[in-house]
């Protein structure tokens, strides 16, 4: 849902162009004040009467201090309003050449607004002053803007894909019942309509519990990251047998304050992946929680075996509906590998969300010759 449009500004539009070179133009005038001010007071200390000169030869009459102080207060009028259009007019050329990078801002930021077009950058160039700093700031905003507008486009293109595809088999499958009613497998037929319906109600709790992880603050209950992981690894003992998975645990106090049901999911999400995107005949997992003292932090690190894979696949794999595979559970036609069960491809979104609504952060990674590695950090429960 997106906001009220901006307000239109109030008033009528007032240059800083202007209003740069309008103070330096003042501040020109007020500096000639105070020097001829100064001059003033000094000529107080000449005498105040008629001088003549010792020298015969020369003027005989030197003009008294009044009458230096008239001439001066005469003079001082036209240098004062010559000052004002010296400064008007150099604070005029001087002011555009400072704002010329603003301008560039401006006209960056006006062009987006009005095309859209956030892969558009200013690149501006030159000395690292503020407006180096603030346009630099500025392309920086605009890459995370494209790369999250990206990110959203591709969820929402794969969210109604996985929606879709069950309901395209659904309806596939009735249709032919349709037209041979008497030549149908019924018992067969209702195992892939259970299968396909089970997918896509699955593909749907997964989005709830995604939106609500996505809304919830987290409860401040005191919990040990460790019993999580170790009832995480139970709950997927069967799954990681049939899938011949080994699991490997080095579990040590982890005290943590947090909500304790998002924390257990966020254990058995990345137990899950890691038996679930394994290697096809079997491989290994290990999962090991730290609690860092020094640094205050505790951690969940979970790393399995399984096919090699690049930086670039592994830095996509928190968003929702990308696998390290591929869309391996896209089709609910398709039969997974024995012992292996099919995900949504939002176990590592939502593990990432909750990792965030705890303050913490999460750090995905190849591991060396093939596989994952995931780790999780939590500010640790800091003692009573």
């Amino acid at each position: 849902m997106t906001g009220p449009p901006p307000a239109p500004p109030r008033g009528p539009r007032v240059s800083a162009r202007l209003r740069l070179a309008l103070g330096y133009a003042v501040f020109l005038v007020a500096a000639g004040a105070v020097v001829l001010a100064g001059v003033s007071i000094v000529l107080y200390k000449v005498p105040n009467y008629p001088l003549t000169a010792a020298n015969p030869r020369d003027r005989a009459y030197a003009p008294s201090r009044q009458e230096i102080l008239e001439t001066l207060v005469g003079v001082s009028g036209y240098l004062l309003a010559a000052l004002a259009v010296v400064g008007v007019v150099g604070g005029w050329f001087l002011a555009g050449r400072v704002l010329r990078p603003l301008r560039r801002i401006n006209d960056a930021a006006t062009r987006i607004a009005a095309t859209g077009a956030l892969d558009h950058r200013i690149g501006l160039r030159g000395r690292n002053d503020e407006f180096r700093q603030l346009a630099d700031s500025f392309d920086t905003m605009l890459g995370r803007l494209q790369d999250a507008f990206a990110a959203q486009e591709r969820f929402a293109a794969n969210a109604s894909h996985e929606l879709r595809t069950p309901l395209a088999v659904t309806s596939t499958l009735l249709e032919v019942a349709r037209r041979d009613l008497a030549g149908q497998d019924y018992p067969r037929l209702l195992r892939r309509l259970t299968d396909t319906n089970e997918r896509a109600i699955g593909v749907t709790e997964a989005l709830l519990r995604l939106a609500d992880a996505n809304e919830v603050t987290a409860a401040c209950d005191d919990l040990d990251l460790a019993e999580a992981a170790s009832a995480a690894l139970a709950e997927c003992a069967t799954e990681a047998e049939e899938a011949g998975v080994r699991a490997h645990a080095d579990l040590r106090a982890a005290p943590v304050r947090g909500d304790a049901e998002l924390l257990a999911r966020l254990a058995v999400n990345l137990v899950q992946n890691a038996v679930r995107h394994n290697l096809p005949d079997g491989g290994s997992l290990w999962a090991a929680t730290r609690h860092d003292r020094a640094a205050g932090t505790v951690t969940l690190r979970v790393e399995n075996t399984g096919p090699p894979m690049s930086p670039q696949t592994v830095a996509r794999l928190h968003e929702p509906f990308l696998r390290g595979g591929g869309r391996v559970a896209a089709e609910p036609g398709r039969v997974p590998a024995p012992g292996r069960t099919r995900g949504h491809g939002l176990g590592l979104a939502l593990v990432d969300r909750i990792t965030r609504v705890h303050h913490g952060m999460l750090t995905l990674c190849p591991r060396e010759g093939g596989g994952l590695a995931a780790t999780v950090v939590l500010p640790a429960r800091q003692a009573d």
